[in-house]
């Protein structure tokens, strides 16, 4: 849709200028506004009887084309109780009551990448949630954005050779529009009550930020789904490796950054995504196949802890197997597993560690300061935190005393595991980190 305007019509000195864009009128410039539409210049703050009339009277207009609808409205919620129970679930903003049986559990011992684990997801969840749709800005394909057997929502005489379109279709073709995408999700989420997803490239959000802030400022539920979210992406280079992304969306207020560290923990990000109606989400995924790992009941010096605790933003993974806390490592996304591997070459060396899932630090902040004492007690003042991007923000978890495992600087063309190395992105530079904060430690207590 395109709308040709004058700017500052019918402002008859200042119209089509630039000085209507960046100050007030001045009181010769509004006379001649009001006389070029009709309304006495000597006059202000005044709105013509007709006009108040004309609104006023809308209640009235209405009632009969309400009364009418109400009628058509209540038929088809007699014939129809199934839908009409549904509808009544949407608009309450309430997701499916078997939402949990609903979400996939990928078996412990497997790799899958989250990008991979979250197409899963929305497939599964698909069936039980018609009012979820979604698409990507022409990388479908390596967002794994796309419902299955769905039909695309664009007018059927505009179908090709690889999908169908159809008035309630649920796939959404964005092109390759990142902003534009951003701008759409918000434009659906201010509009009713479905949940739309759209999907590019975590370095393409920067195309795409104007739209995140927006959605962030209004509150409203957009979601977004952000893949190749690191340096790990491999060989299309620094263009493409996000660095600060990570960190500078999490600076825009009220947007929830989620990066789950296992194809389970995307499970429940997703579920917790979809509960949260208060502001806009961003998920990012990573592109290489990731461990999952084998989860128990509860955390413990043996066990991983249950996925669901991905939910509270933070929370012990698996706990340190020396019966004692001597350093923390927090982890999100690809490099929990590089903190998981860290533990275990400190236990050989006889620190305790602990690793601590973060896969969304806001949601970690909402929680109770007793929950988040007992997963980063303040006792422990040895923390590294590891994360493939720029350390910005983390100074906040591991404290004066803590290290960030990171990258300052841009990315290069290589496989991840060459650039993993490279980068220091690794179980050692965790484990030479942790050792250097206690020597700090017993020099100061000494």
């Amino acid at each position: 849709m395109i709308l040709k305007t004058i700017i500052g019509w019918p402002a008859p000195t200042k119209q089509n200028t630039g000085k209507i864009h960046g100050s007030a009128l001045g009181a010769d410039e509004a006379k001649g506004t009001k006389s070029a539409l009709g309304w006495d210049p000597e006059l202000s703050f005044v709105v013509p009887d007709d006009v108040l009339a004309h609104t006023r009277a809308l209640k009235d207009r209405a009632a009969v084309d309400r009364a009418e609808w109400q009628k058509s409205f209540d038929s088809w919620a007699s014939a129809n109780a199934d839908q009409k129970k549904l509808l009544d679930r949407i608009l309450a903003g309430e997701l499916p009551v078997d939402i949990e049986a609903a979400l996939p559990v990928f078996e412990a011992g497997t790799s899958l990448a989250t990008r991979a684990a979250s197409g899963k997801v929305l497939n599964a969840l698909a069936p039980v949630m018609p009012e979820l749709w979604g698409g990507s800005s022409d990388l479908a394909e390596s967002n794994l954005t796309t419902i299955d057997g769905a039909k695309s929502f664009v007018p059927a005489e505009h179908s090709t050779g690889h999908w169908s379109g159809d008035l309630y279709g649920r796939v959404l073709h964005f092109g390759i529009r990142e902003h534009a995408m951003g701008a759409i999700l918000n434009g659906i989420a201010l509009h009713g009550p479905t949940r739309s997803y759209g999907g590019t490239f975590l370095i393409f959000s920067d195309y795409m930020r104007p739209a995140v802030r927006l959605a962030a400022l209004m509150k409203t539920p957009s979601i977004f789904v952000w893949s190749h979210d690191s340096v790990a992406l491999g060989e299309d280079g620094p263009t493409h490796q996000p660095i600060e992304q990570l960190a500078t969306l999490r600076a825009i207020p009220g947007l929830d950054m989620v990066r789950p560290a296992d194809a389970n923990e995307t499970s429940w990000a997703w579920k917790a995504i979809l509960e949260r109606r208060n502001g806009p989400a961003g998920i990012a995924l990573s592109r290489q196949n990731l461990p999952v790992f084998a989860r128990g009941s509860a955390a413990s010096d043996t066990e991983f802890a249950p996925a669901h605790h991905a939910t509270k933003g933070a929370y012990t993974l698996i706990d340190s197997p020396t019966g004692t806390v001597d350093v923390i490592i927090i982890g999100t996304g690809s490099e929990v597993s590089v903190a998981v591997d860290a533990r275990d070459m400190l236990a050989t060396k006889g620190i305790g560690a602990r690793v601590v899932s973060a896969p969304c630090l806001e949601w970690f902040d909402e929680q109770p300061e007793a929950y988040r004492e007992s997963v980063l007690p303040r006792a422990v003042t040895a923390r590294v935190s590891v994360e493939a991007g720029i350390a910005l923000g983390w100074s906040k978890y591991v404290g004066a005393n803590g290290a960030s495992i990171s990258i300052e600087h841009f990315g290069a063309s290589a496989d991840y595991q060459t650039l993993f190395r490279e980068f220091g992105i690794t179980p050692d530079a965790v484990v030479t980190a942790a050792e250097t904060l206690l020597s700090s430690t017993e020099r100061h207590a000494s």
